[in-house]
């Protein structure tokens, strides 16, 4: 006897697989920076190219085939580059903590204002829930606040709640996995000349080779792919809330395996997100 899980359930479940990836992302990243000496957007380049050879190998050869395929990955393709490249100005501008809260904390926002069909109820309980937690989870007193990496972290939002709303209406003979797949290799391709002139080279050692592999294939190409998949059955806005799984799973991964202490304002802010995005996916609307 199969067991078919309702829309609701499919789509909660592929946001927290796509949130949770998201998370391992981050260290695998400055994993990667760190082994092969890399600048930031030479490492979200790798990351965009190597995810979309993966997720293209994956698709089978599913090309788009229509002039408005064609479009839609141009689009996509664009907005993973204005994304990754406008993030990382904001990291090296602010700091990774005022550039993940601004960037992550805007986006549900924005999609909220920008979307065709405004949320209700619970959906709105679960943005104010998680934008409180996020703000006690990233919380540092005390730290300069620069205009520059806030408006580049702003950007970032508005390219990710753009790509949110832009994917959350399918396309005609294009699946979540080749809009994964062509969308990055065309980001990964426009963002490579500014990539290169960081400098690219990485030393050919196995440690190195895997962590990019795993940089490519686990939290881009599967967990995009599980994010846009849940876009065809949930509202637009539960699925940017998912994005804040990125940084409270970084944080709990810091602290089991690196050692990395959390204050008891970052544990309170995790309960806060968790409770906020358990209300939200446990009561969603209807797309």
């Amino acid at each position: 006897m199969s067991l078919v899980l309702p829309a609701r359930a499919r789509s909660s479940a592929a946001f927290v697989l796509a949130g949770v990836l998201w998370g391992t992302g981050g260290l695998a990243g400055s994993l990667l920076g760190r082994l092969a000496g890399l600048h930031p957007l030479a490492v979200a380049d790798y990351r965009l190219l190597v995810g979309g050879a993966v997720a293209t190998v994956l698709a089978k050869g599913a090309f788009p085939r229509t002039p408005e395929a064609a479009k839609r990955i141009l689009v996509v393709g664009g907005l993973f580059a204005l994304f990754q490249a406008s993030y990382f100005a904001a990291v090296a501008l602010s700091s990774v903590s005022v550039a993940t809260m601004t960037t992550i904390g805007a986006a549900p926002v924005m999609v909220t204002l920008l979307g065709a069909r405004k949320p209700r109820g619970w959906t709105l309980v679960s943005v104010v829930g998680t934008l409180a937690g996020l703000a006690l989870l990233q919380w540092s007193p005390g730290e300069a606040i620069s205009f520059g990496g806030l408006g580049f972290a702003l950007l970032a939002a508005a390219g990710f709640a753009t790509l949110t709303l832009v994917t959350a209406k399918p396309v005609e003979g294009l699946d979540p996995l080749a809009t994964t797949a062509f969308g990055c290799l065309t980001g990964g391709l426009l963002l490579l000349p500014v990539a290169s002139w960081s400098g690219m080279a990485i030393p050919l050692h196995a440690d190195v080779l895997a962590v990019v592999c795993y940089l490519g294939a686990i939290p881009t190409a599967v967990a995009y792919a599980a994010y846009l998949r849940g876009l065809a059955d949930a509202h637009p806005v539960l699925g940017a809330l998912s994005a804040v799984l990125e940084p409270l799973t970084a944080a709990v991964l810091s602290a089991a395996l690196l050692g990395e202490r959390l204050s008891v304002t970052a544990w309170c802010g995790a309960a806060v997100l968790v409770g906020a995005l358990a209300v939200g996916y446990w009561r969603p609307e209807p797309r």
